[in-house]
């Protein structure tokens, strides 16, 4: 038998999983020290199987490993306790699941299409904020009568329509979106698309000086001088392409950028801001319309994984499973990826439901997956 017929569909759906990060926390930081039954690897399995099948809580995961004798033999345990669980996971430091997304996500980047195109890399930015109960999650507190936490993201485009975590940070609910641009913006081969939330001027003239390019929505109370109106072709779906500087006083920018002026599908005026003055207009327009791909990722992961009930109340808790969803996302990414399938995450997701015990070839059927290579094997001569 050959690899496809030998591994179970999820075993290959979590195959990218670097294990050794693992150990490397083992060896560095007395990770699973003492640990007899749940492992990290055990732990990050069973989360994202529950991930997968969007487990309603401890209980649910614990009685789900009893009854069923295939994911018992693929962890290597029978039954676990949802005491042991909650211990676990509230126990386990956050930062060794993001170091193993943070290696999934670089496996994405390397699967990645190279743009040729003279718009190259784009990338978006965005937060999403997760509501919590303010009185089982005092923790998160950030107005007076809400708890919540912020996950802020930025997606590179793998293919048309498709899109993967390219970075990402857990924060309090309470701090804006443009405390963390710093972190997200620091690549200066890519554009970046921002909403309103990350306007900030001092930002926008050290981006310009880095070569650091951007295109964001400006706010309407924001202070432009108009400096020259550039030229619209006669079909231009565009009101207005003119060269600006922003902010007065101290606040006024160094350097000039470039607003373009669209009307949306609701009539209102939208006033796009940009230092990338190489593109059309339009360019400009249809770039900053796919920024809308980021909360269809936001909408996905929110529908389709346990990504806004929790499993725990503990701090460690609430981000652990933060991070097993994006991982689940990425596995799905991959497994699409891997085999050049033209179905839909969501499709994805339904087949993989249905055969994960079973073989990973007749989960490669099932996508309809076809071998890059053929051979026709040894001829008999005639």
């Amino acid at each position: 038998m050959d690899k496809d017929t030998l591994f179970s569909s999820f075993g290959k759906w979590v195959e990218p999983i670097n294990l050794n990060i693992i150990e490397d926390w083992k060896n560095t930081n007395l990770l699973d020290r003492y640990v007899k039954k749940l492992s990290t690897m055990v732990y990050l399995f069973l989360f994202i199987e529950a991930q997968l099948e969007k487990r309603t809580g401890l209980r649910s995961i614990m009685r789900s490993l009893q009854a069923d004798e295939d994911l018992q033999e693929a962890l290597g345990i029978k039954s676990i306790s949802a005491a042991q669980l909650s211990r676990k996971n509230n126990k386990l430091k956050p930062e060794v699941l993001q170091t193993i997304l943070c290696d999934l996500m670089t496996q994405l980047h390397r699967l990645q299409t190279p743009n040729v195109a003279r718009i190259g890399p784009v990338k978006v930015i965005d937060s999403t904020t997760i509501g919590l109960c303010l009185k089982k999650y005092g923790w998160a507190t950030f107005r007076k009568t809400k708890a919540g936490v912020k996950l802020h993201l930025r997606v590179t485009f793998l293919e048309p329509g498709v899109v993967y975590p390219d970075k990402a940070i857990i924060t309090p609910a309470k701090p804006a979106d443009h405390t963390q641009m710093d972190v997200l913006i620091d690549e200066a081969d890519a554009t970046y698309l921002m909403d309103r939330g990350y306007l900030d001027y001092g930002k926008y003239d050290d981006y310009c000086q880095r070569g650091i390019r951007f295109v964001s929505r400006l706010k309407n109370n924001a202070v432009v001088e108009e400096m020259e109106e550039r030229a619209l072709p006669e079909a231009a779906k565009i009101d207005r392409d003119v060269k600006v500087t922003l902010g007065k006083g101290n606040k006024r920018m160094k350097n000039a950028l470039r607003m373009i002026e669209i009307t949306d599908s609701q009539g209102r005026p939208v006033r796009i801001i940009t230092n990338r003055f190489d593109l059309t207009a339009e360019e400009i327009g249809d770039m900053y319309r796919s920024r809308w791909q980021i909360e269809i990722f936001f909408r996905w992961v929110k529908q389709n994984l346990k990504f806004t009930r929790f499993f725990g109340e503990d701090e460690n808790a609430v981000m652990n499973q933060i991070w097993v969803c994006l991982i689940a996302y990425c596995l799905l990414l991959l497994l699409k990826m891997e085999t050049s399938t033209k179905m839909s995450l969501t499709d994805i997701m339904v087949l993989l439901k249905k055969l994960i015990w079973k073989p990973w070839v007749n989960l490669l059927a099932a996508l309809g997956w076809k071998p890059s290579r053929t051979s026709k094997g040894r001829q008999r001569k005639q």
